[in-house]
């Protein structure tokens, strides 16, 4: 039998499985996955950056321009492309921005290297044994830190203005023409919360509230909490309220073992109800006498909880969301219970406020706590669509994540101007080379031309007058240059207050040149044969395959 067995790799794998190798099958065809992802999120680049829309698995709908949010729903099968998706991934989780520059670049500077490729193509092999764009990213990163903007890197983190100025470029990108209107809003909601370490900065305790109704205009700051939900009893405002926290809600407690209870006449029936009700009074009248004002429960509030409690004045909240709840306790100081019971002094929470108003036609509650102490402040979003509340709320995520690296405030010009120096530098720098890797050096540094290439052609200009403009500016010392996309011209960024985080940039040319490597360095591809299992049966047209 082992004479019929097939010669090479198809006698040592499973029959089913793909195998794929050399430079057409294996290098090129990953290259042009990349290219091809690159080139869905590359339209979506910058303030006129186009929209996509994007229909989940789930049949849910995305209209935005962010990428990491694009390339996260697209489900992308292409085991080259996930790499890039990978790398979008550790961008927004790294810095929560410059997701699209990444995935960008690494793959303009893959269509780059297939240009190298195809013109070396009996260099390969020593070519993609050892690829280079990794010493590249270096040399790169070195010029970086020469363009970061003198006396950038100290700043006060509680200076509104500054704040503001480091993340507009950022929100820019997401909401081009609000960014003057988000801004403040955001910064002074990042200031509110802002801990006397500002290492300690934590983007979560900025919340985000989505309010159908209304426009960008009513977005408003609230230092505390919004609660998408009514109170629960009739009592619907407390001033400088003690609050009361029960995780596993307020209603009679069942036993924790099955029993029977043996009655055998009315009267026993009557004294068992009335037992019971006498429980439920005294735990929510020791409530009331420890001072609290305001009982909030995790869980079901039952019926004659809720009774005693409109009898004793107390106003009863529901949090069914235990993240919400962690948020709640952590904005009132309050320490949530595990059970209906007395509660120390010490777990009580404090608010200057809880209050139902009326939003847009919702009933929300506000919980206050300006006084008080607070860690937790709600920005309060307004807008017609709820695709429209999704993608300012990315806009403010990135805005919150920028204030966040602001600890490293050192700056660098945007508007695409510290681009296109790198590509001046780096061209220069391969005039220094020879053969082969002057030629690769010279095309690493083209692919930077995609960001003002890429600006410009989104934003309707002629991207070859505008790179050729940027150049010549450059040429002549001017290094801070960029392109105005409002005038259609270049211009000083530092006029134009356009100014980009120097760890954005360092992260997305980190991040994209190791990417460019991993995908550089593959010269096979072999996939096992799918795991077995019934066949899945043709779904009739129109119907959902989940």
């Amino acid at each position: 039998m082992a004479l019929l067995q097939p010669h090479g790799i198809q006698g040592l794998l499973k029959d089913g499985h793909k195998h794929f190798s050399g430079l057409d099958e294996a290098v090129l065809k990953n290259i042009d996955a990349c290219k091809q992802l690159s080139t869905i999120t590359r339209t979506s680049l910058g303030p006129n950056g186009m929209n996509k829309m994007v229909i989940n698995h789930l049949d849910k709908l995305f209209v935005t321009n962010d990428a990491a949010t694009i390339v996260n729903e697209l489900e992308v099968q292409h085991p080259a492309a996930k790499i890039l998706v990978l790398a979008g991934k550790a961008q927004q989780e790294e810095i929560g921005d410059g997701a699209n520059l990444t995935i960008s670049l690494l793959g303009n500077s893959s269509k780059m290297q297939r240009n190298l490729l195809g013109q070396a193509s009996t260099q390969v092999k020593s070519l993609v044994g050892t690829p280079k764009p990794s010493i590249r990213s270096v040399q790169t990163i070195e010029l970086l830190d020469e363009l970061v903007e003198k006396g950038s890197e100290t700043m006060d983190v509680r200076n509104k203005d500054q704040a503001v100025i480091r993340m507009k470029a950022s929100v820019a990108s997401k909401q081009f023409g609000q960014e003057d209107i988000l801004c403040p809003l955001i910064a002074e909601a990042c200031i509110q919360v802002c801990p006397k370490n500002p290492a300690n900065f934590n983007v979560d305790n900025v919340r985000v509230a989505k309010l159908l109704g209304g426009g960008l205009h009513n977005c408003t700051i609230i230092r505390g909490m919004l609660l998408k939900n009514d109170a629960v009893g009739s009592i619907k405002k407390v001033e400088k309220a003690k609050i009361a926290v029960f995780a596993g809600g307020v209603d009679t407690s069942a036993t924790e073992t099955k029993g029977t209870v043996l009655i055998q006449s009315a009267e026993q029936l009557e004294n068992y109800a009335k037992t019971e009700e006498a429980k439920v009074e005294e735990l929510i009248k020791a409530v009331a006498e420890s001072g609290a004002k305001v009982i909030v429960s995790g869980g079901a509030v039952g019926e004659m909880a809720l009774h005693f409690c409109e009898r004793y004045k107390l106003m009863v909240l529901k949090i069914s969301s235990k993240f919400e709840l962690r948020r709640f306790c952590r904005t009132t100081g309050s320490v949530a219970m595990l059970k209906l019971s007395k509660p120390n002094p010490d777990d009580l929470g404090y608010a200057d406020s809880v209050s139902v108003e009326e939003v847009g036609g919702i009933l929300v509650t506000i919980v206050k706590n300006e006084e008080g102490g607070n860690s937790i402040s709600t920005l309060v979003l307004r807008a017609s669509t709820d695709s429209i509340l999704d993608d300012l709320e990315r806009a403010v995520d990135d805005g919150v994540n920028t204030y966040k690296h602001d600890l490293d405030s050192r700056i660098v010009p945007g508007a695409a101007a510290t681009e296109i120096e790198l590509a001046r530098r780096l061209k220069e720098f391969s005039f220094k080379e020879t053969g082969l890797d002057q030629y690769a050096i010279t095309k690493f540094a083209e692919s930077f031309e995609m960001v003002p290439k890429t600006l410009a052609e989104n934003a309707g200009l002629n991207s070859m007058e505008i790179i050729s403009s940027l150049y010549a500016e450059h040429a002549a010392g001017n290094s801070k240059v960029g392109i105005n996309l409002e005038e259609g011209a270049c211009k000083d960024a530092s006029v134009l207050n356009v100014w980009d985080l120097y760890v954005t940039k360092f992260f997305a040319l980190k991040y994209a040149a190791d990417a460019a490597c991993t995908v550089l360095r593959v010269d096979q591809i072999i996939m096992a044969k799918p795991a077995g299992g019934p066949r899945r049966e043709q779904q009739p047209a129109g119907m959902d395959e989940d």
